[in-house]
Order: C-alpha cells, then sequence, then structure tokens
C-alpha cells in the first residue's frame, strides 16, 4: 500500500528536499502551511500537481504548531504513517530577539504535536527535528551521549522538545525519535543563515551589485552538511526496527572565515576586501565550536555525509550566482531589503 507522511516546515529547506525523497519512494506526501496574504512557497512549486489532477500525491493544509486543535483534527482526517516534525522558529539569533515566541513553536509546538498523535489514536512513527544547538557549550565532538549546554533560546526549546519525544516514546510506546542534525545548508538555505547571507553577497560582489559583507563572530566553528543528503538520514530513522536518536553530521568543523574563503574564492574574489565586522551580528552567547560524531548512524542506519563544507561552500555560490543572472538587476533591492534583519 502506498504510504502516507505529514510534514511540518513543508515549505522550508529540509521539508522541500524531504517532500521532494518521499515522492520519488511513492509516498503520499501532506504538507502543513501558515496561511499568509502572499504565497510562501517557492521551494516546493516544482512538486505541486493541481489536487484536481488523478497524478496529484502532494497535498497542502493550513495548519500551525500553536493550534493544538487543529492539529488534531488534520492528524484524524489524514491518517499518516509517518509524521515528520520540521516546523519551527529555526533562527538561534532571532531567538534572542523573540525567546517566547521560539519557546512556544519551537518547544511547546513539538507536544502540541505529539498530543495531537496521541489524542487522534495513530499508530505512525513521529520524527522530531533536534539540533546540534542543544549541545551549545559542551566541547566536540558531540555525539547522542553528549551532555547538552545550550546556549541560546532556540538551543533550549529544542533541548524541551528532544526530552518530550523520549518521554512519549516510553510514556506511550511511541515510535518517536530525535533526529540531531549539526548545520546543513543547500541553495535553498533561508537568506539570512549565515552560509546563504554568504553566498548571496558572493554572487552580487562578484555582479557589481554590491561591496560589502558584513559579519559578526568568524571565529565560530561548525560542522556543515548538504540538506539534500541529511533528509535521507531522517527518512531511515523511521525505518528502523525500534526507535532510537540519532545525531547526523559530517565530524569536519570549519570555521566561518574558513566558509567565507572559500566562497569568494571561488569567485575569484579576496574575501578581506569586501567582509566588514558588524556587532548587530554577534549574540549574546556564543556556541563557539560544533562538531558531530555520527558514527552511530552509519553503523545502525547505513547513512554517512558525502558532502563537506569546502564542495558545500562551491556549490551554493554556483546556484547563486546562476539565481542572480536569472533575477537580473532586481536582486539588489532584495539583498538590500534583507540586510536589517540578518542577524548570522
Amino acid at each position: 500500500m502506498e504510504r502516507r507522511a505529514l510534514i511540518t516546515g513543508i515549505t522550508g529547506q529540509d521539508g522541500s528536499y524531504l517532500a521532494e525523497l518521499l515522492l520519488k519512494k511513492g509516498y503520499e506526501v501532506h504538507g502543513l502551511i501558515r496561511r499568509a496574504s502572499t504565497f510562501n512557497t517557492s521551494r516546493i512549486d516544482h512538486l505541486y500537481v493541481d489536487p484536481h489532477e488523478s497524478q496529484a500525491r502532494l497535498y497542502l493544509h493550513y495548519g500551525d504548531l500553536s493550534d493544538g486543535a487543529r492539529l488534531v483534527t488534520l492528524l484524524a482526517r489524514i491518517q499518516p504513517d509517518e509524521v515528520y516534525n520540521l516546523a519551527a522558529q529555526s533562527h538561534v539569533r532571532v531567538s534572542f530577539d523573540e525567546p517566547e515566541h521560539t519557546a512556544d513553536t519551537t518547544g511547546v509546538g513539538s507536544v502540541r504535536l505529539l498530543e495531537a498523535v496521541r489524542m487522534a489514536g495513530l499508530d505512525c512513527r513521529f520524527y522530531q527535528a533536534s539540533s546540534s544547538e542543544m549541545f551549545g557549550a559542551t566541547p566536540p565532538p558531540q555525539a547522542e551521549d553528549t551532555p547538552f549546554y545550550p546556549r541560546s533560546p532556540y538551543g533550549a526549546a529544542k533541548v524541551y522538545s528532544y526530552w518530550v519525544t523520549k518521554n512519549y516514546r516510553e510514556a506511550y510506546g511511541m515510535f518517536a525519535v530525535n533526529g540531531i542534525l549539526f548545520n546543513h545548508e543547500s541553495p535553498r538555505r533561508g537568506e539570512t543563515f549565515v552560509t546563504r547571507k554568504i553566498t548571496r553577497a558572493v554572487a552580487a560582489i562578484k555582479a557589481g551589485q554590491q561591496e560589502h559583507l558584513f559579519m559578526g563572530n568568524l571565529d565560530a566553528v561548525r560542522d556543515w552538511g548538504y540538506a539534500a543528503e541529511y533528509v535521507e538520514g531522517m527518512w531511515r530513522m523511521l525505518q528502523a526496527d525500534e526507535p532510537d536518536d540519532y545525531v547526523l553530521a559530517t565530524g569536519v568543523g570549519y570555521t566561518v572565515r574558513d566558509f567565507l574563503q572559500v566562497a569568494f574564492e571561488h569567485a575569484g574574489l579576496n574575501w578581506e576586501d569586501h567582509v566588514r565586522f558588524d556587532e548587530r551580528y554577534l549574540r549574546p552567547t556564543e556556541v563557539d565550536a560544533l562538531i558531530g560524531d555520527a558514527s552511530k548512524a552509519h553503523a545502525a542506519l547505513g547513512w554517512k555525509a558525502t558532502v563537506e563544507t569546502p564542495e558545500l561552500a562551491r556549490l551554493m555560490v554556483d546556484a547563486d550566482i546562476e539565481l542572480l543572472k536569472r533575477a537580473g538587476t532586481s536582486w539588489i533591492d532584495t539583498v538590500s531589503l534583507g540586510s536589517w534583519a540578518e542577524r548570522a
């Protein structure tokens, strides 16, 4: 029988790649989207088929993790075999500006969805998108048994979601897993996240539309992988015989400065000629180094990252250069308009 999946956060980077993967595997895919006065489905528009057509296998539903009653109703109607909770306020720096909203969506939203699964009486498999930000100040390498020490409202909210997922697994026998994913990026990454902020700026500077890029901490070390590979790991976690928690990571760390250098050099530019410091982009509490140990996922699930940071930076630069060519001169307005909100 055709399997059915529900993805919250389907319009985000991970949600779009996961929807692609599941559709290729023959799933019927349902996605939760927030009502807005403008279209916000650009990452999945290429997947969408009019539901009146017989070949349609992707369906979108209005809803929000702040509305528990709506979640129960949708789950009872959709009857999914798998639920992937990817929705969140996911920007770490913004979580300092909006801590209550972050706690409500990223933290409490997870328990609303878990409780909705329970209240609807579903026998389904549940994936919770946990984060390397939960480790925070704990030194690397970080694995499944590494103590958490979050350094942001976002990280703290993810710790709550992690533990409540384990609690529902143990209390109610739910097949509920935590995927502890380290930073994973792609050309579909949001424009205000540090990697995409860099690659968009490289494309604009290369085209003569921008001169400077303003950055904060360049010494932070991150384990950056390719998002399209990481969603395969999510799916594999729900195919296992027993529910468990897994780290997904490349196991190699690079500084923000390293990423800058690779990205600018790939476009034939010297990053030091264009990058300027702006203290507004510093976090009140910084996470110095996140480097994951994904050996458990490799042994149990057969998953292993193949794209490391330098290759990732180059493919993102290429994608943004091509995107800017297609967009023409209009992109400079987009870059300028969004610059005030870039807190990376």
